[in-house]
C-alpha cells in the first residue's frame, strides 16, 4: 500500500460545511485563525487542529491574497486552492476592496448550501468547504498538507481533476435530490486529487512528508512502513529497506521528517492502532499483535505514551473528549 493511500483510509477524511458563495463586487472576504476555529461541523466537537480549507472559483474572476506571499494572486474559473488550519487570506474582488466580513461570517448567513454577498456588480461564484480528519493525533497529517496549494485550472494535468471540478460545480450549481451526498463526497475526491497533483508538479520543492515520499531512499522505507505497520521494524531494518547505512539514513529521514524513524513507525502505529480500536470488533491483544506489539501491556504503554491515555481510556471517553 503507497504511504498516500494509507493515510488517508486511516484518517477519515471528511469533507463538511459545503456551501457556493454567490459574490457580486464589490466584495471581499478574510480568513484568520481566530474566525476559522469557530466553525464546527453539526451536531460535532471539532478541535481547530482538525481542519482544512479549500476553495474553487467556479465563475468570474477575483484576487487572492496569501500570508507570507508578497503579491495578491490572480484567480479565475476553474482555479482551485487548499489552506492548512492557521493560513490567514484575503479574497475579494480587486486588491483595492477592503474586506468587511470573515468567510464564517459570510457562511452564518447561508440559505441552503448558497451566501449572496456583495455590492451588486460584477458576479463570481465560489464553492467552498472545509475538511476533517478524525483521529487525535494529526502530526502525519499536518506534515503532508503544506499551508497553501495553488491549482490553476491550467495547471490541472489530469482529466480526472478537470471533471471532478466540473462535477462539484454542477452539483452546487443545483438543489436535485442527494446532491448534498454527492456534493461532499466529490469536495472529498478534489481534496485528493488536488494534492496529488500538487505532489506530481513539484516534489524537489515539497517539504517534510511529501519530500520524504518521493525521495528514492527514504520513499522506499516508508513504503514498507504502511504495507506492513506490524513487522518488528529496527532502525537497521528500515535502513535496509532504503538501500542506505545506518546512521545515513536515520540522519536523513530526521533532517526530512524531524523525528526519528522508530518514533514516526510507533506513532503511525497508534493511528492504526485508533481506527481499530473504534471498531469494538477486536480483542486488545488482536490489535496489538496487527500493529506490532506481542503484549497488549506493551502496546498499551506505548499507545499511552502517543496519544495520553490508555486504549480503554481512549474508548470511554471518546475522540469528543480528546485534546
Amino acid at each position: 500500500m503507497d504511504p498516500i493511500t494509507d493515510i488517508f483510509r486511516t484518517m477519515h477524511v471528511t469533507a463538511f460545511g459545503l456551501h457556493r458563495l454567490e459574490a457580486t463586487a464589490p466584495w471581499g472576504a478574510i480568513s484568520q485563525k481566530d474566525t476559522e476555529e469557530k466553525a464546527t461541523r453539526p451536531g460535532k466537537k471539532v478541535s481547530p487542529t482538525d481542519l482544512a480549507h479549500f476553495a474553487m472559483i467556479s465563475r468570474g474572476n477575483c484576487w487572492l491574497s496569501v500570508e507570507g506571499i508578497p503579491e495578491p494572486i490572480p484567480l479565475t474559473g476553474g482555479d482551485c486552492f487548499l489552506l492548512a488550519r492557521g493560513t490567514s487570506i484575503v479574497l475579494r474582488d480587486s486588491p483595492r476592496t477592503r474586506p468587511r466580513w470573515s468567510f464564517h461570517e459570510i457562511a452564518a448567513k447561508a440559505y441552503s448550501n448558497v451566501v449572496h454577498h456583495g455590492g451588486g456588480g460584477a458576479p463570481t461564484s465560489i464553492v467552498c468547504g472545509s475538511m476533517s480528519f478524525d483521529r487525535a493525533s494529526l502530526k502525519p497529517i499536518t506534515q503532508l498538507l503544506p499551508s497553501f496549494i495553488l491549482m490553476k485550472a491550467d495547471q490541472a494535468r489530469t482529466h480526472a481533476l478537470h471533471i471532478t471540478m466540473q462535477a462539484l460545480a454542477s452539483e452546487m450549481a443545483e438543489d436535485a435530490p442527494g446532491s448534498e451526498v454527492v456534493a461532499t463526497r466529490l469536495a472529498e475526491v478534489l481534496f485528493i486529487q488536488v494534492l496529488r497533483a500538487h505532489i506530481a508538479s513539484a516534489p524537489e520543492r515539497n517539504k517534510g512528508w511529501l519530500r520524504a515520499i518521493f525521495d528514492p531512499q527514504i520513499g522506499s522505507a516508508f513504503s514498507a512502513i504502511h504495507d506492513r505497520v506490524n513487522a518488528p521494524w529496527t532502525v537497521e531494518s528500515l535502513a535496509e529497506a532504503a538501500g542506505m547505512s545506518r546512521s545515513a539514513f536515520a540522519a536523513r529521514f530526521k533532517a526530512l521528517l524531524g523525528q526519528a524513524p522508530l518514533e514516526y513507525v510507533t506513532e503511525w502505529r497508534m493511528q492504526k492502532a485508533m481506527q481499530l480500536l473504534e471498531q469494538r470488533d477486536k480483542k486488545l491483544i488482536d490489535i496489538a499483535r496487527s500493529v506490532g506489539y506481542e503484549s497488549d501491556a506493551a502496546f498499551s504503554k506505548a499507545f499511552k505514551r502517543v496519544v495520553g491515555t490508555n486504549p480503554s481510556e481512549y474508548l470511554n471517553r471518546g475522540f469528543e473528549d480528546l485534546g
